[in-house]
């Protein structure tokens, strides 16, 4: 039977060879910038199923697999709230195997909870899709504060209960072994847990400019590129869901050995 996200874990999964990155010791999934694309996050999950029915042997860890979500689960995709409810519900059903991470849009949207006025950049970065996924009008005025204020009252009467609270509970990071999971950079000269919260939630151009000397692998997503890549100690795999529909993973073996998953999408080859 193939193995589901809904259910209790028993993947296979065949030893290989040790690749060059980083061991995490357990089969690791790390999904990346979903923004509120509820068909492509479905056609990963099972992508990330058949993957590991497709799998024989042993070599699991004793822990089982980690699915692992790299933020920005929200906004720019029309199915948000969707996309929020799914991955609770995955996470609470399975605590020890499903970890979702906070991204800069999830932060965004946190702000503007807050203080509508200081958080009023969230409406320009697709938090609108995220109001209409809730049920509120995505074009509604916000050029006053008063307007801006009732948004936000709106949208956090619209969450369903406990969300918000979920929200704000979420990590910044997750280490796997030596594998990093992050929203979108690691300081490679700081510790896990020494990086500042600007770095994981927004980047920091200087961290593609030195390897790691602790031989930790950083995965990460928030910058788009083309196709999911390894280059050097970092794995980027932000394929652009919302315009593209490519949502892609990084399906890292407990002994190291990667591969990519990614749904077709519109510019997938």
């Amino acid at each position: 039977m193939t193995p589901s996200w809904r259910t209790a874990w028993r993947p296979p999964w065949r030893r290989r060879p040790r690749g060059e990155g980083a061991a995490p010791g357990r089969p690791l999934y790390a999904v990346g910038d979903v923004h509120g694309c509820l068909p492509e996050l479905r056609a990963m999950l099972a992508l990330i199923d058949a993957d590991l029915d497709g799998r024989d042997g042993d070599g699991q860890g004793g822990d089982g697999p980690l699915l692992v979500v790299l933020g920005d689960m929200i906004d720019r995709g029309l199915e948000s709230a969707g996309v929020l409810a799914h991955l609770r519900d995955l996470e609470s059903g399975l605590p020890g195997n499903v970890a979702c991470l906070m991204g800069n849009h999830e932060r965004m949207m946190l702000d503007f909870l807050d203080d509508p006025e200081r958080g009023a950049r969230w409406l320009r970065a697709g938090g609108r899709a995220t109001l209409g996924s809730f049920g509120l009008d995505p074009a509604a005025p916000a050029d006053t504060p008063a307007a801006r204020a009732g948004l936000a009252r709106g949208l956090r009467a619209a969450l369903p209960a406990g969300t918000e609270a979920w929200l704000r509970g979420l990590a910044l990071a997750r280490q796997v072994g030596g594998v990093l999971c992050v929203h979108a950079a690691a300081l490679p000269d700081r510790a896990p847990g020494d990086q500042p919260e600007r770095v994981l939630l927004w980047g920091d151009p200087s961290a593609t400019r030195r390897p790691r000397r602790d031989g930790l692998q950083v995965v990460h997503g928030h910058t788009i590129v083309a196709r999911p890549e390894r280059v050097g100690d970092r794995i980027a795999i932000d394929t652009g869901c919302w315009r593209t529909g490519r949502l892609s993973a990084a399906a890292i073996a407990p002994d190291g050995a990667l591969r990519f998953l990614s749904t077709p999408g519109w510019g997938a080859g």
